[in-house]
């Protein structure tokens, strides 16, 4: 394996000898092939942590995207009545947020990009068990994603000819509407299973690699609580996304053979593509949100100066929320004319599954309880986590109570739960995890006052952009509406305010990462005074193959010896 990760990957590495010397002779700029060396570097090489970057930059590039999306939208819903964008290129936008924010950021999100860097680090390995398998999930998730976002702009329409229409059926493809449709939904599909394969080569090596490269006296309850994390995630990637994948690839092969599978017209079921889409799908939300409690166990056990209180039913719990999340998917399903029995059943599972996530709760306030807390920014992160998740969490009862839900189902109350629980979970514990692996990234570190008002801008903005639409849900505001009633107006302007806030404190968040890795000073060794082998074993950012020597665990993985600083 160690050989394997130095075969595309030296310190210095320049790709194909032959290619530089016949670059040389013919006289070319030496400072294009440098910079076309380092590309081909990167995009080439084996290496876990660089694997993990271009994760993260390419999955910054989307989260823009999306963001930018979801900006426009809100825009167009500050008046009612059509402002600039018509109701069908509103259905387009709308779909392509969703597809862009859960299929190529929220969803790889942490495992691609944390999961991938610093994993091997915790567990005290060189690389991943499969480095090339590694890269390969990464051009999976290129070629996935262009071919996302190639479905923006080609398409034939009714006589044959191309042109740009859009996917406009919402990010869960519902059929028969994905079916009819003249919209380039099979192109964007395709990018989706596509992206399936990334996601479950992600998970096989994450398993692998917990299973088998451990460092010396490394049990798997002396593992970090972010490897369980993500060892509780990749059993999702590994076993859910085949459903998915299946299940959009048969409307694929429904949209151009014809053949009745989900359409009722022709024998189909409608109500089957439901159910095989949220047997994924809802395990896929605890993908998106158990790694970022992942991060969140690290940073308040770090931060509150001490050892994790519950350590092993935190552990456990991952697992049970894993393991529970593969049967409630139908309550997505309670207005689609389910029996009582199995409304009866999948609500009892809704409400049961709150209780591994309680626990975590509980236990992170019980290490914050007497602890020397430390409120810097990665740790006011993991309290916003707290804060957000639990709000999407209560909010989440209410969907799962059937009475309740048959009232505000679609409408903008489940937007709003959906973004506190998603956007205030998974996407909030990916800033997390940024501002905390920073140092071990880069080597440098940010401007902490700066990150500090970024976080502010993003709290006030947050919560006014998705409070308002719990509010105007419960008042009865349907969602993926291109227009409204006028008693709606206030709250779509607050929640358009929210946006222009938060969107303000994401712009000052990523500026000031950015600046921070260019020329922002340099961070110590072990910058936060942390515990895990990253930290104490390795040096930041990392060498090649991570450590000088094996290291070898004693005790647990938040043990300390001596005062924290």
């Amino acid at each position: 394996m160690v050989s394997s990760a130095k075969t595309f990957y030296e310190d210095k590495a320049l790709i194909f000898q032959g290619f530089q010397e016949s670059l040389e002779k013919a006289g070319e700029n030496n400072k294009l092939y440098k910079f076309l060396a380092w590309v081909l570097s990167w995009i080439f090489s084996t290496d876990h942590k660089r694997v993990g970057i271009l994760y993260l930059i390419t999955m910054a590039a989307f989260f823009a995207i999306g963001v930018s999306l979801g900006l426009l939208i809100r825009f167009e819903l500050f008046l009612p009545g059509e402002q600039f964008i018509s109701a069908r290129v509103y259905n387009s936008v709308f779909t392509m947020h969703g597809v862009i924010m859960i299929f190529l950021v929220v969803i790889p999100g942490i495992p691609a990009t944390f999961g991938n860097f610093c994993l091997p680090l915790q567990l005290g390995a060189p690389d991943v068990s499969f480095p090339k398998l590694n890269l390969s999930t990464w051009w999976l998730f290129m070629i996935g994603a262009g071919l996302a976002v190639l479905s923006l702009f080609v398409g034939t329409n009714a006589n044959g000819e191309l042109m740009m229409v859009a996917p406009d059926g919402g990010w869960t493809f519902y059929v028969p509407y994905s079916l009819e449709s003249s919209a380039n939904i099979s192109l964007a599909l395709s990018g989706a299973f596509i992206l399936g394969f990334s996601s479950m080569f992600t998970g096989m090596n994450f398993i692998t690699t917990i299973h088998r490269m451990r460092a010396k006296g490394m049990g798997f309850f002396q593992m970090p609580l972010f490897c369980w994390s993500l060892y509780a995630s990749s059993w999702i990637q590994v076993l859910a996304t085949p459903v998915v994948s299946i299940t959009l690839l048969l409307v694929i092969i429904e949209r151009f053979m014809g053949i009745g599978i989900f359409d009722p017209s022709k024998g189909g079921d409608p109500v089957l593509y439901q159910h095989m889409f949220w047997i994924y799908s809802h395990p896929a939300v605890y993908l998106m949100v158990i790694p970022a409690m992942g991060v969140v166990s690290d940073v308040i056990a770090v931060f509150s100066r001490r050892t994790i209180f519950g350590y092993k039913a935190i552990a456990i719990s991952s697992m049970a929320i894993a393991f529970v999340g593969y049967f409630v998917w139908a309550h997505h399903m309670f207005t689609s004319g389910m029996t009582e029995t199995a409304q009866i059943v999948f609500s009892f599972l809704t409400f049961f599954v709150a209780i591994p996530t309680a626990i975590k709760t509980f236990n992170w306030i019980a290490t914050l309880y007497k602890g020397s807390i430390h409120l810097s920014v990665p740790m006011v992160w993991a309290l916003t986590f707290v804060f957000l998740f639990s709000i999407g969490g209560l909010t989440g009862l209410l969907n799962g109570a059937i009475n309740a839900d048959i009232h505000v189902h679609d409408t903008y109350y489940v937007v709003g739960h959906f973004h506190y629980t998603m956007f205030g979970g998974g996407m909030v514990g990916l800033f997390c995890a940024c501002h905390y692996w920073f140092p071990k990234v880069t080597g440098k570190i940010y401007n902490e006052s700066v990150g500090y008002l970024a976080w502010a801008f993003f709290f006030v903005g947050f919560n006014t952009l998705y409070g308002s639409m719990l509010v105007m849900g419960l008042l009865g505001m349907p969602r993926r509406y291109h227009d409204y009633l006028p008693q709606f107006t206030i709250w779509h302007q607050l929640s358009t305010i929210g946006a222009v806030i938060m969107v303000t404190g994401l712009i000052i968040m990523f500026i000031n990462l950015l600046k921070g890795w260019i020329n922002g000073p340099k961070a110590n060794e072990n910058h936060w005074d942390g515990r895990s082998l990253e930290w104490t074993h390795s040096a930041s950012p990392p060498i090649l193959l991570n450590f000088d020597k094996d290291p070898e665990v004693q005790g647990g993985p938040y043990d300390y010896d001596g005062e924290w600083k």
